[in-house]
């Protein structure tokens, strides 16, 4: 748990510097060097993982991937034995955090805001029971569905200030954010359980950062000078919120059901709040404090149990 609470931590606070990023980079190049650098972060665990001849947690994560690899080649079908790859399952969660990390941080582009942006970011805590349940088949309790509704009362009162055309495009790409890093969850929640964290988590940052530095050199934005200005950004997002914090995630996932581990991954929005409004001095409307509540709260019940407790439930 502390690892997860350590990761909203961390992330909260990245806001700040992928805002301040902007000013001088490009998303596309922006994400290619904090991804480069979130990589190399952990070359030198895995270098001493490789010395001490793997840790025995990695050898008992890596032993469970490969008898479960074998039997689903005995058992299933040649895609359902492709999945059973580390090497796959990292290349595909490290797609899925390209896309949600590109859409994001072209969010921020647009938006311009810390807080704004971690709040409509969270709304993935409340779209990973209602993925989870359509595409896992895994219950959910009706309390979600009154999450999404207070969600998307406080998507309103945050976004829709003037009519509906007062919806910018950033607050529609962050949306679509929050969907992908819940896609991102689930899978890492369905497909990682039995790889080393480590592993998992080196493959897809190179696998993002590779998609990234393609993207930046056909667009053209590789842009050295701005990456010097915005320097210190860059080693917070690469060192401190990829290298650090996606490894907590994957390592606290390991430990902590994907619901609870939303639960206090949705911190993440306060403590963006918190560092919009110390290092950037944000502030917003009432409206808009009202409506970053209602998302707040709407998370929180999103991980409520499905049933009652038994004190609260008439025998």
């Amino acid at each position: 748990m502390l690892c997860l609470l350590l990761t909203a931590l961390i992330w909260g606070f990245a806001f700040v510097a992928q805002v301040q990023g902007m000013d001088s980079m490009s998303p596309m190049f922006f994400n290619a060097t904090r991804f480069t650098l979130g990589a190399l972060s952990l070359v030198p665990i895995l270098l001493w993982q490789r010395g001490r001849g793997s840790s025995s947690t990695s050898e008992a994560a890596d032993t469970a991937a490969v008898g479960a690899g074998d039997q689903l080649v005995q058992t299933s079908s040649p895609a359902i034995r492709l999945l059973a790859n580390p090497i796959i399952i990292s290349v595909i969660c490290g797609i899925v955090l390209f896309t949600a990390s590109t859409l994001q941080q072209y969010g921020i582009l647009y938006g311009k805001s810390a807080g704004r942006a971690g709040f409509l970011t969270a709304m993935y805590i409340v779209m990973v029971p209602l993925l989870a349940f359509v595409f896992l088949r895994r219950r959910i309790g009706v309390l979600v569905f009154a999450a999404v509704a207070l969600s998307i009362a406080g998507f309103y009162f945050l976004c829709i200030t003037d009519g509906f055309g007062s919806i910018g495009l950033s607050d529609i790409l962050l949306v679509f954010t929050a969907v992908l890093f819940a896609v991102h969850i689930l899978v890492i929640d369905t497909l990682g359980a039995k790889v080393d964290a480590i592993k998992l988590s080196f493959g897809q940052f190179c696998t993002t950062a590779v998609l990234s530095w393609t993207g930046s050199l056909i667009e053209g934005s590789v842009d050295w000078a701005g990456a010097a200005h915005s320097w210190i950004p860059i080693l917070y997002a690469g060192f401190g919120s990829v290298g650090i914090a996606y490894t907590l995630q994957v390592v606290g996932q390991q430990w902590v059901p994907p619901t609870r581990a939303s639960l206090l991954m949705s911190l993440e929005s306060f403590f963006s709040a918190v560092g919009g409004a110390l290092l950037l001095g944000e502030v917003m409307t009432p409206r808009g404090y009202l409506g970053c509540a209602l998302i707040f709260i709407g998370t929180l019940l999103a991980q409520a149990p499905a049933k009652l407790p038994k004190f609260l439930r008439k025998d």
